[in-house]
This record gives C-alpha cells, sequence and structure tokens, in this order.
C-alpha cells in the first residue's frame, strides 16, 4: 500500500475544504449536483472520444498502482538471476528447464525459454526488447488517459461557469434563482480545476513513475539472462545487475 498516494489525497481534499470552512465557508457550498455533473461528464466524454476502448479499460486496470505499486523487489530478482547463472554453469543451460515451470513471471519466463532454447544473447535481448518496448508504450498510453483528463476538467468547468451566468441573466427578474445559478457557475470552475490538479494530473504523473520503474525492472531482467548467454561470472552479474537498484 502507497501510504503517500493516500495522504495526497487526504490532505489535498481537506485543505480546500478545511480552509473553506476555516474562512467561514459552509461543506454544503462546495455541494452542487449540477457543477459536478457538467464537469465530471463533459471530462469523461471528451476523453472516451479521444482514447479507443483498449487503452480507456487498460486505464482502469493500471489506476490501481497508484494505492498498491507492483511489488518489483529488484533485489530478490537479481538473486534468482545470479542463482539461475550459477545453475547455468554448473548444469548447462538445459539445467534451467526445470526453473521455467516455476517462474511466476511471464517476461522472465519468455527469457529463460529463449536462453534454453539456444539463442544467441542479441536474439534473446531484440525478442525480450521488443515486448519490453510494446508494454511500456501501451501503459503509457493508458496512463495519458488520466493526463487527458487533467486537461479537459478545468475547461469544461469554465463551460459549466458560463452554463450558471447564463442561468443568472435569463432569470435576473427572479432574484430567487440567482443564487443557484451564481452557485454553479463558480463550482464548476472549483471542480474543474480541483479534480485537475489533486487528482488526475498527479496521477498520471504517478503513474508514468512506476511505468518507468517497471521497464526498468524488465531491463534487468534482459540485461541478466543475456549476460547469461554470454556465459559471464555469476560475480560480474550480480555486480552489473546491483547498478539497477533504486536503494542505494
Amino acid at each position: 500500500m502507497d501510504i503517500l498516494s493516500i495522504l495526497g489525497v487526504l490532505i489535498g481534499f481537506a485543505a480546500i475544504i478545511g480552509g473553506n470552512m476555516l474562512g467561514g465557508g459552509e461543506l454544503g457550498a462546495l455541494v452542487n449536483y449540477h457543477a459536478f455533473i457538467i464537469v465530471v461528464g463533459g471530462t469523461l466524454g471528451a476523453t472516451l472520444l479521444q482514447f479507443p476502448p483498449k487503452v480507456f479499460m487498460r486505464s482502469l486496470r493500471i489506476l490501481s498502482w497508484i494505492f498498491v505499486p507492483q511489488n518489483l523487489q529488484l533485489k530478490k530478482q537479481i538473486d534468482k538471476i545470479v542463482r539461475w547463472s550459477s545453475l547455468a554453469r554448473k548444469e548447462g543451460l538445459l539445467g534451467l528447464e526445470s526453473i521455467i515451470e516455476t517462474e511466476k513471471d511471464s517476461f522472465a519466463k519468455k527469457g529463460l525459454q529463449l536462453l534454453v532454447d539456444g539463442n544467441e544473447p542479441e536474439v534473446i535481448r531484440d525478442c525480450l526488447e521488443v515486448e519490453l518496448t510494446t508494454k511500456e508504450h501501451l501503459d503509457t498510453q493508458a496512463a495519458r488517459v488520466f493526463e487527458a483528463m487533467g486537461g479537459y476538467a478545468p475547461t469544461i468547468g469554465i463551460i459549466g461557469a458560463v452554463i450558471g451566468l447564463i442561468h443568472v441573466m435569463q432569470n435576473l427578474a427572479k432574484p430567487e434563482l440567482l443564487g443557484s445559478g451564481i452557485a454553479t457557475a463558480f463550482v464548476a470552475t472549483i471542480y474543474g480545476v480541483g479534480l485537475a490538479n489533486l487528482l488526475f494530473i498527479p496521477i498520471a504523473n504517478k503513474l508514468k513513475s512506476l511505468i518507468f520503474e517497471a521497464s526498468q525492472a524488465r531491463e534487468m531482467v534482459i540485461e541478466g539472462i543475456s549476460s547469461i548467454a554470454e556465459g559471464e561470472n555469476p560475480r560480474n552479474i550480480e555486480l552489473k545487475l546491483s547498478g539497477f537498484l533504486l536503494e542505494k
């Protein structure tokens, strides 16, 4: 569980709501269903228009990474690769066949299969890098969904504000209706700017960071398996892969 993500959401919204109340405002003043429907519905509609279904659905799947990031465990992965290297030096590459059956990571499993099949290091690296690049591209496209929502929300908020002002102008002769129109105008702007800067843009940027970390972990697997194919010493492989550790 990523505590910072949870704290970020809570602190961000608490600061807005708390600041409003400390200034003498009421919580109900920030609640406006008309404005909410305009901003959220308009933002969602524009986003659905921009992205194909596959990308949008993928964005929903990776959204959970914000609060529950992928458990990369780079140090344990390095230890596994070093053990694979030691086993390959003792029993040959065919000795890794039993490892393939128990390996849970599909990316590492594919690399081990290429290794056991006797492919050259360059072939192994090329095959794995194609998959790495494709997955990174798909995940980055999914992260851009939230980036796009962060761009649309403030603009839709302005549209909501204009709609509210139009209602005000249409009801100048009815003072009892002016308040709701003005409230919709200002609250729609708050919703648009608030959702963009407190949720959508931070989510997009954090997902990009997590995608980069996942790509680095796969790069490490590529480097490790290619090194095994080249017959490098397990100790040298360990020293090389230690450069991928994020915590030094």
